[in-house]
């Protein structure tokens, strides 16, 4: 059997296509409804003070809205934390904690916790990268940063809900409206 041949340009041209379908192709998380949570321990920052968060022991109280954010004091991370910090007693109200997380070093953090956060809930510095990945939440055109990708995590340990957009304007909406579907048993 032969197999057909192409002339370069085809090819280039067949190259060219699928490479831009592969940029245009939708970006989804990893980690879909269902899956099991990675569980993880950093070094995170509430008011200012570190201290060592860990999503077990974060599940073990109730479902956990985990949101990754690409850069403390960018404008769009800041409008999101301002958000998740003026709706956290909604969050509380449902047996829920956020914990946010960034490659940005704790230093950094520290303060964002008390400025962007407003106090209200904690973010986690992530600086190797590796909970970033684990989640799949990696920008694909600065894979320096973490994506705007928010999860609601059951007390189960796994994946109740995932939303992914750069745009900070629905992430908290989306997440209320996850931690609301949850099965009271899992609250």
């Amino acid at each position: 059997m032969q197999l057909p041949t192409f002339s370069r340009a085809a090819f280039g041209t067949l190259a060219l296509t699928l490479a831009a379908a592969a940029l245009c192709a939708p970006a989804h998380a990893a980690l879909d409804i269902g899956d099991p949570a990675p569980r993880f321990t950093a070094t995170a920052a509430l008011g200012g003070k570190t201290f060592r968060y860990s999503l077990a022991d974060a599940l073990a109280k109730g479902p956990v809205v985990l949101y990754f954010f690409p850069a403390a004091d960018s404008n769009e991370c800041s409008i999101e934390a301002h958000a998740f910090a003026e709706a956290i007693d909604q969050f509380a109200a449902l047996g829920a904690t956020v914990i946010g997380v960034s490659a940005d070093d704790i230093d950094t953090l520290s303060k964002f916790s008390v400025k962007s956060c407003q106090s209200r809930f904690p973010v986690a510095s992530d600086e190797s990268k590796a909970v970033i990945q684990s989640f799949d939440a990696v920008m694909q055109t600065r894979p320096d940063f973490a994506n705007r990708l928010s999860y609601v995590i059951a007390p189960d340990g796994k994946v109740a809900s995932y939303y992914q957009n750069l745009n900070p304007d629905k992430h908290v909406e989306r997440m209320l409206n996850a931690v609301k579907a949850l099965p009271r048993a899992a609250r």
